[in-house]
């Protein structure tokens, strides 16, 4: 990890990179829960699941989540055994018709974290060589030339096509 970015990461409790972007967590779970009704134990392995394993929200970030769907009459929790099983209110799939773009979004930028995710496996070095790519591609902001840009593209894609062989560019 970068030395500039250790101090995020540790405020964060260690816990690597943010998941959900503002409001994808609660479309998340108001779309689970429409698909069938269940506990928040059972959210929690579902979200699971849509990661392939890569990453589990706490229930410190999906009892409060729950909570703010129920206060907001989206869903509604009944005790079934002493836990809670929450369904979806008529108000919720309102509100979900009308996010259909939202949470397409919502799904696809899990699909990205998932990837993101599984790539923390790479060692430090490789992660180095990525963000200083990102730096030097964002450093241009804008001022692409069509030479510019053919001679980039050839760089980027030669380099892709050698990882994916296992060659030397």
């Amino acid at each position: 990890m970068r030395p500039e970015h250790r101090g995020e990461f540790e405020k964060r409790g260690g816990r690597g990179p943010r998941v959900f972007a503002p409001g994808d967590l609660k479309l998340l779970l108001l779309s689970l829960i429409a698909e069938l009704p269940c506990h928040g134990y059972d959210l929690i392995r579902r979200i699971e699941s849509l990661f392939d394993g890569a990453y589990s929200p706490s229930p410190g970030v999906i009892y409060p989540t729950l909570t703010f769907l129920e206060e907001s009459e989206l869903i509604s929790g009944d005790a079934d055994g002493g836990k809670k099983r929450y369904t979806i209110t008529e108000a919720g799939r309102l509100f979900l018709s009308e996010q259909v773009v939202a949470l397409d979004g919502v799904r696809m930028r899990i699909d990205v974290s998932k990837r993101s995710l599984r790539g923390h496996d790479r060692p430090p070095e490789i992660h180095e060589a990525v963000h200083n790519l990102r730096h030097a591609l964002h450093s241009h902001h804008g001022r692409w030339s069509p030479e510019e840009i053919v001679r980039v593209a050839a760089l980027l894609n030669g380099t892709a096509q050698a990882i994916a062989d296992g060659k030397a560019p």
